[in-house]
């Protein structure tokens, strides 16, 4: 595994986050904040979360290996929340389907997780240019409801590199239901990034949380790891790889 230069990382968070970023040790984790910053980072080469650490502030939490893997997404991503994001309205945007192929290579160029089909894509237009996407599933049908109601997930939702499309989620939700007629639409949200949803803000409600899981990570592919024999096995066929641990995720509804 190849030697972490973390003060390296802290002179491209703070040139890329436009502040002067102080970094601590926090039991086995480091720690990037600046009073400027709504939220603070924690980097860590395992399992990221230290319970011990003071949750007083919007954590942020980084596997460092996906920082080197994917830091340009990740770096957009911080930016966003740093507020330098290119803003755009989403009523200057036009609403239309997308296929399967813009969709993965989207995904793939600016979401952090690894890219998915689905099967229906909505994508917001500006001047003729993709700037954001969101990915849903087929119907299901719920054992504990009426025989015609169809439940959707959200499974992707990206802007282009460091854009905000401002009312941009709502416009894609507004589109997807006026064609299909959903009964509610479901979806999780990542917790390394976040301790809550902004979903919240235009109607989603929490109703579980799934627990942290661990993957190994190799050449784009997500292997799940259940115990060590697990790992051991997958990182001796997948040695170029690296182990990430999340911190669970929120599981939230949209009843229509």
């Amino acid at each position: 595994m190849q030697q972490i230069d973390y003060q390296a990382i802290l002179q491209t968070l703070s040139s890329e986050l436009e502040v002067a970023l102080e970094m601590d040790i926090a039991g086995r984790a480091v720690v990037f904040d600046a009073p400027e910053l709504s939220f603070k980072i924690l980097m860590a080469e395992g399992q990221g979360k230290d319970p011990m650490l003071d949750q007083a502030k919007k954590t942020v939490y980084l596997n460092v290996h996906q920082f080197v893997a994917q830091q340009d997404k990740v770096i957009n991503r911080l930016k966003v929340m740093a507020g330098l994001a290119k803003k755009i309205y989403a009523r200057d945007t036009v609403l239309a389907r997308v296929d399967k192929k813009v969709a993965l290579d989207f995904q793939e160029e600016h979401h952090l997780q690894i890219p998915l089909p689905g099967k229906y894509r909505y994508g917001l237009f500006h001047q003729g240019e993709l700037v954001s996407l969101a990915v849903f599933s087929g119907g299901r049908k719920m054992l504990d409801k009426p025989s015609d109601y169809r439940s959707f997930e959200l499974l992707r939702f990206c802007h282009k590199a460091d854009f905000l499309v401002l009312g941009g989620i709502s416009k894609l939700l507004k589109g997807f239901i006026a064609h299909f007629k959903p009964d509610d639409i479901m979806t999780y949200s990542d917790k390394d990034w976040s301790q809550d949803s902004s979903l919240a803000v235009i109607g989603f409600r929490k109703i579980a949380e799934k627990p942290a899981q661990q993957f190994w990570i190799s050449g784009g592919t997500q292997f799940p790891i259940d115990d060590l024999e697990k790992l051991e096995q997958i990182r001796l066929a997948f040695p170029e790889g690296y182990l990430l641990s999340n911190s669970g995720s929120i599981k939230l509804v949209y009843t229509v």
